[in-house]
């Protein structure tokens, strides 16, 4: 073969990305943007990235459905209500008027949108953003497959009346082919059609439907990366001629950049265990401490999305795009210094009223885990309900726990397993951004400063999911200090009384025990001459 000639120019040419004239605000400029799953933590961050950095944007809509006897524009009023909107409603606020609610239901035919609505996005959207999905990862088989397989079916449907569209990104994870230690981003076919199981489930009851999902799930987890595997499968198969990109995220956690650094709105996935754990209630899980904890900042993966929909809006190319937004490869982090430093900075900025001193071990001995889970869960949850019995109140812990060790369980097999997910296309797509682009629409994973952006994921918590404010702060040290000295004073006050039990039995640990005391004496008289 013979070499290649690097002074050609046209040999050249051909091995640069193709960069496109046109930025990412350019690109959105003018353009209407449909959102599903806006009202979720990811909806939440799209919607504000798009109106702060994007302002060229003409109009979103977010399918909402009627919930808690609120209708969809109730609903929309509130979500911009978010502590996350006070930079546009303060620099901006006529931005917010672009933001219109379409009401609908992702698990209902035609997603239970009027007929006026669907003529009026079929005719103007330009852009759609699919992040509507059921991410409880014990959520039912049928419900899942409704939400996250049958509702991708129907937005596609949609879409592909629409005539202007230029992008559709979809959310899957990078947890729907867990079943390999390593992962292209390429779609793999499950062992069952997503056509078969769909008209199973919708044929068959919810009750015979549960007492089949294991044997349909296989070799994967849970019913939620069951369901995004198969959506991912019809997509491939029925995409037809659409502009569609797929979006992997990993663990999804709080903000690492602005408009407010550590935002975060619920208690999904690690996020509930570790305000459990700031709390003093989660003590102990199973967890294999070395195994790398593939964790990815929100608005990183928002960033991503944005940049997927620029590319494929601004090339002819109408290949399926997949993009894993991951930081395993390139920035990782083991479960050890990601629990770690959590607990660093839980113990630096306390919550208030905290039920016992933050601390906590992580085992990857399935009966150790067990033996922690008593001792450190259910006997203080036992004691704590007992003394509130006694004291009148309602009794609550063992409630606390049950929830607690239900999320723990669902987390596990994450916990203890690890990944490589490739990432190839996520490198090429950063190389064919403008610096300016790649300044404001940051998915570079391998800038992240891990304890700072763990600093501010607690404190995140501290202000968002508890909301207390920062000033509550040196009291809540205060609290954490008496907490401290209590938990260790406890701490010496169970080895002793251990070690005084097994030398009453054994003579020569009673003479090791005395020798032991002398010997703290000494060091406690000469301690002021050091």
């Amino acid at each position: 073969m013979p070499a290649l000639d690097f002074t050609n120019e046209t040999t050249m040419a051909s091995l640069q990305p193709t960069l496109s004239p046109m930025s990412i605000p350019e690109f959105f400029h003018g353009k209407t943007v449909f959102i599903t799953g806006g009202t979720g933590f990811m909806g939440k961050v799209l919607l504000e990235k798009l109106l702060r950095s994007c302002p060229g944007v003409a109009k979103i809509y977010l399918l909402i459905r009627p919930k808690k006897g609120q209708n969809a524009h109730e609903r929309l009023s509130q979500l911009l209500c978010s502590p996350l909107f006070n930079t546009i409603r303060e620099d901006q606020p006529f931005h917010l008027q672009k933001v219109l609610p379409i009401e609908g239901d992702i698990t209902q035919p035609e997603l239970a949108i009027s007929i006026n609505d669907r003529n009026m996005l079929v005719r103007n959207v330009n852009i759609v953003f699919h992040s509507a999905a059921t991410v409880k990862f014990d959520e039912k088989l049928k419900l899942s497959v409704t939400i996250n397989v049958l509702g991708t079916q129907r937005l596609v449907e949609l879409c592909k009346k629409m005539a202007n569209l230029e992008a559709l990104i979809h959310v899957s994870t990078a947890y729907c082919n867990c079943n390999r230690d390593e992962v292209k981003e390429v779609v793999y076919s499950p062992p069952l059609g997503p056509n078969q199981v769909t008209s199973l489930v919708e044929c068959l009851d919810e009750e015979l439907v549960d007492t089949l999902t294991d044997k349909l799930i296989g070799d994967r987890p849970n019913t939620y990366t069951f369901t995004k595997a198969l959506a991912e499968s019809w997509l491939k198969d029925n995409k037809g001629d659409l502009p569609l990109v797929i979006v992997r995220p990993s663990i999804v956690l709080s903000t690492i950049d602005g408009p407010i650094k550590g935002w975060v709105d619920n208690w999904n996935g690690p996020t509930g265990i570790i305000a459990a754990a700031g709390k003093g209630v989660f003590r102990a899980m199973l967890c294999d401490p070395n195994k790398t904890a593939d964790i990815v900042p929100v608005d990183i993966v928002i960033n991503l999305m944005l940049a997927a929909a620029w590319r494929i809006g601004t090339t002819q190319n109408r290949e399926l795009q997949i993009y894993h937004c991951s930081t395993g490869q390139q920035k990782p982090i083991t479960w050890k210094n990601f629990i770690g430093l959590c607990f660093v900075y839980m113990r630096k900025y306390p919550i208030s009223n905290v039920s016992w001193y933050p601390d906590g071990t992580v085992t990857s001995s399935r009966i150790f885990n067990i033996c922690n889970q008593y001792l450190l869960h259910w006997a203080p949850a036992y004691i704590m309900d007992f003394v509130l019995h006694l004291t009148g109140a309602k009794p609550m812990m063992m409630k606390i726990q049950d929830k607690l060790s239900k999320a723990a369980v669902c987390l596990e097999y994450f916990t203890t397993n690890e990944w490589k997910f490739d990432d190839e296309n996520v490198k090429n797509l950063n190389r064919v951004l403008c610096d300016s682009d790649r300044k404001e629409f940051n998915f570079d994973v391998a800038k992240i400063d891990w304890e700072d952006y763990i600093q501010f994921y607690v404190l995140g918590i501290r202000r968002f999911i508890f909301r207390e404010d920062f000033d509550s702060i040196p009291q809540a040290r205060r609290n954490i200090i008496r907490l401290y000295w209590t938990y260790r004073s406890l701490q010496i006050l169970s080895v002793l009384v251990m070690w005084r039990f097994l030398t009453i039995r054994y003579g020569p640990l009673r003479q090791m025990w005395t020798k032991a005391l002398h010997l703290l004496v000494h060091m406690a008289r000469l301690l002021p001459f050091i």
